[in-house]
């Protein structure tokens, strides 16, 4: 009995981590994280595909076939899906983007048209300024605004080919999606047999729950971006808008990020509108088709695809969201969701702690 005593209390020494290690450790990794991030992106992409893809691969294992085919089956269906997919959308923006180029001058020149009465008034509440100096400022301005636009634009599509170049799209994350999703139970087997005894059924209760908020979350905005998307483009397109297309992809696919999607393609849609037609209808059109959206995605399409029980506030996703873009560019976006999820869940469940211990109930 003398001798197993010490024996228990070593190696409960030996497993023990105190916090400041634990905050070393989540500083190491974060570390790494922003150092190799360009080196990160194919590799987060692929393990996150095939957390997507999971669930189909898990269905098809109940139809008694095997893991490797299940995989195979899964992996083929959404190159199948996602190639012509993104060779349709890229010739759709670049059509469009074509458009918008050859437009601005005549959009241009519409929208001065239209202002300039309001220019006159202006120029006789301030005799100092003549009308004409008056178009000229926002002449400048609208120019300077479309130069901006335009340098932005290009930095982020320089941007996205610098992480996700070629050999990274068509190599590196098939291939990691393939054997991710092929060892997926394997990893989370062998994740489960390294948890302590006796804390591994609060473990993975901790873990189902960011499970359910990440993959709630995650499917959920995927699905109601890509409705989104394309009704705001249909809709648009029978409002007459001849960069309708654009404005609605760009509203559906910036949807993840709450409010942001609809207000910038709103206010595209509006301008568009009044540069295109210089009228109030089709205006009303424009607000109406967005109006009829909001309707659908608040009251139809988050609450049955995402739901309301992710706990993720939509503050606390921009802030992320914002945040891991900043830091780590598309990688960071790719990641902010996830580990939103993860701060949000511990968060949550020290405040539980919390106000079971003695110094809350004191």
């Amino acid at each position: 009995m003398s001798s197993t005593k010490p024996q228990t209390v070593s190696s409960k020494r030996i497993f023990y981590v105190s916090p400041y290690a634990w905050i070393f450790i989540f500083l190491a990794f974060f570390g790494l994280l922003y150092l190799l991030r360009s080196v990160l992106m194919p590799f987060v992409a692929g393990i996150l595909l095939a957390y997507l893809l999971d669930p189909l691969v898990e269905k098809l294992q109940k139809w008694k076939i095997s893991r490797v085919m299940a995989t195979l089956i899964v992996c083929l269906l959404a190159i199948l899906i996602i190639l012509p997919t993104l060779a349709f959308l890229g010739n759709m923006i670049e059509n469009q983007i074509a458009l918008l180029i050859k437009a601005t001058p005549k959009y241009l020149g519409l929208i001065m048209t239209k202002i300039r009465p309001i220019l006159a008034s202006l120029a006789e509440r301030f005799p100092d300024m003549q009308g004409s100096q008056i178009e000229e400022m926002v002449k400048s301005n609208i120019g300077n605004s479309l130069k901006f636009i335009g340098k932005v634009l290009s930095k982020l599509v320089s941007n996205s080919f610098a992480l996700i170049n070629l050999i990274s799209l068509i190599l590196i994350m098939p291939v990691v999606t393939f054997y991710m999703l092929r060892d997926w139970n394997t990893f989370v087997q062998k994740f489960e047999d390294l948890l302590p005894k006796k804390s591994k059924k609060n473990i993975l209760q901790t873990l189902q729950e960011i499970n359910v908020i990440i993959s709630g979350f995650i499917r959920g905005q995927i699905s109601v971006c890509l409705i989104l998307g394309t009704f705001y483009s249909i809709g648009l397109k029978l409002v007459g808008l001849d960069l309708g297309l654009l404005v609605g992809f760009i509203a559906g696919i910036i949807s993840f990020i709450p409010y942001v999607g609809s207000i910038t393609g709103f206010i595209l849609g509006i301008i568009l509108a009044f540069a295109q037609y210089g009228d109030v209808t089709h205006i009303l059109y424009v607000v109406a088709v967005f109006l009829l959206g909001q309707f659908i995605e608040g009251n139809f399409l988050t609450p049955k695809l995402v739901g309301k029980s992710v706990g993720l506030h939509p503050v606390w996703v921009m802030f992320a969201l914002l945040a891991g873009g900043v830091l780590l560019g598309f990688l960071g976006l790719m990641l902010a969701v996830p580990i939103a999820a993860i701060i949000g869940v511990l968060i949550r469940h020290s405040i539980r702690k919390y106000k079971l211990s003695s110094l809350y109930l004191e």
